[in-house]
């Protein structure tokens, strides 16, 4: 688990990308929590911290995929693959995320 930022830093509903040990993600603050998921869509390869936050989902810019930010699921098509989603902890104002331990359906 690795501190990524801090959670004064993260403005609500406005997405911001980091690399973690080698993997770039987006956080997003969002109804009291943080969320970590996958930079990039798994349906258009474009980045997701171009997205519009609303539901607890993120929206791709390009072609309108919503994935719900708890589950990494695709919630309309286009796209039918999920994003990864990460585990994060809040320490104080520290936003750590753990890339090496990704959610699964299974977790």
């Amino acid at each position: 688990m690795s501190v990524v930022t801090t959670l004064s830093d993260l403005a609500e509903n406005s997405p911001q990308e980091f690399e973690v040990d080698g993997t770039d993600v987006v956080l997003v603050r969002t109804d009291g929590k943080v969320y970590a998921v996958g930079a990039i869509c798994s349906h258009a390869q474009v980045p997701m911290v171009d997205g519009d936050v609303e539901d607890c989902g993120l929206e791709c810019y390009m072609h309108g995929s919503i994935f719900d930010l708890r589950t990494g699921e695709p919630r309309n098509l286009p796209a039918t693959e999920p994003l990864p989603v990460y585990p994060v902890t809040i320490d104080g104002d520290d936003v750590l995320v753990d890339v090496a331990n990704p959610i699964t359906k299974e977790s």
